[in-house]
């Protein structure tokens, strides 16, 4: 669904909400031309207890990390961008939909340096429902392993979230639209898996969960942490640092992708090679419904990661 099909009309920007058309930016802002832009994507739910934002203070963590190493000064505190949030979804009456937080170097000058350069943030929120599509829940997606690589984070920082480090995703995920396939698998520069595009990547093996970690050049995502989380809390030896050949893929028993858009994603197939029984397993059932049934707040665990309107 587009932009222009949505019931949305308002953007926060810089300490004021602004028409939605209104919330432009010159086209010789700094990161525009150089990607120095840091973001979060998070997610409210229209939960048993009302709308509620899901693990908005890790988010926000992330958010001025990132910030903080690209010398980003965010001009505005947590207490002003919590409060933003909040009413920026009141004001757009959504009870659930997907939150876009960006902070960047805006106009000024155009040297690599962003010198001098203003930091402009921004807050839109709008809805979006499954992000790999309402049947992929159920019925697993097919993927392929791209022949881009992700950076290694000794080039560019891999545990921050940031807008030109995307380039890679998006070719990534491009290349797998293009021959046919809904998502990709990157390897990193050594030939081991490291995530998907905007997921992180689970397998499944004789009971034991397998996720990669920091050291292969990933974004730990707050999504994986959750999962982790709640397979830990259900008996599961979960394997946080893993070191995934391309091969185990193939010969996992399941494979699933967990984000802030795809939540829990099964995987049926990579390289149209079956995973499993080539649907989704009973582990990444479980751990989904598990998932589901925490951020509809069907379950009273975890209160502590909701901030509830």
């Amino acid at each position: 669904m587009s932009f222009e099909e949505m019931d949305v009309d308002t953007i926060w920007k810089n300490g004021e909400f602004v028409d939605w058309e209104d919330a432009t930016t010159h086209v010789l802002t700094h990161a525009l031309h150089y990607g120095t832009g840091v973001f979060e994507g998070v997610r409210c739910y229209d939960t048993e207890n009302g709308p509620a934002i899901f693990r908005w203070d890790e988010h926000l963590d992330r958010l001025f990390d990132s910030a903080k190493l690209y010398d980003l000064d965010i001009d505005h505190s947590r207490e002003e961008l919590t409060e933003a949030t909040m009413d920026l979804l009141r004001r757009q009456d959504l009870e659930s939909g997907y939150i876009r937080p960006i902070a960047y170097y805006g106009y000024h000058s155009l040297g690599v340096s962003p010198k001098d350069c203003p930091t402009d943030v921004a807050i839109a929120a709008w809805p979006w429902g499954t992000y790999l599509g309402e049947e992929a829940l159920n019925e697993g997606v097919d993927v392929m392993v791209s022949s881009w690589r992700k950076h290694a984070s000794s080039q560019i920082p891999t545990n921050v979230k940031t807008t030109g480090l995307y380039v890679n995703s998006m070719l990534a995920g491009e290349e797998a639209r293009r021959n046919g396939y809904v998502e990709a698998i990157v390897l990193n520069k050594e030939g081991n898996v490291a995530e998907g595009p905007g997921e992180n990547v689970f397998l499944v093996e004789d009971g034991e969960i397998y996720t990669t970690g920091r050291a292969q050049s990933i974004l730990e995502g707050i999504t994986r942490d959750t999962v982790i989380t709640l397979a830990r809390e259900r008996g599961y030896t979960v394997h946080d640092e893993a070191v995934l050949s391309r091969g185990q893929l193939y010969t996992a028993d399941e494979l699933f992708f967990t984000g802030s858009a795809a939540e829990v994603t099964p995987i049926r197939s990579v390289d149209d090679t079956e995973i499993g029984a080539g649907t989704r397993g009973p582990v990444t059932e479980e751990l989904q419904q598990a998932f589901f049934d925490l951020v509809e707040r069907q379950t009273d665990e975890h209160d502590d990661w909701f901030t509830y309107l």
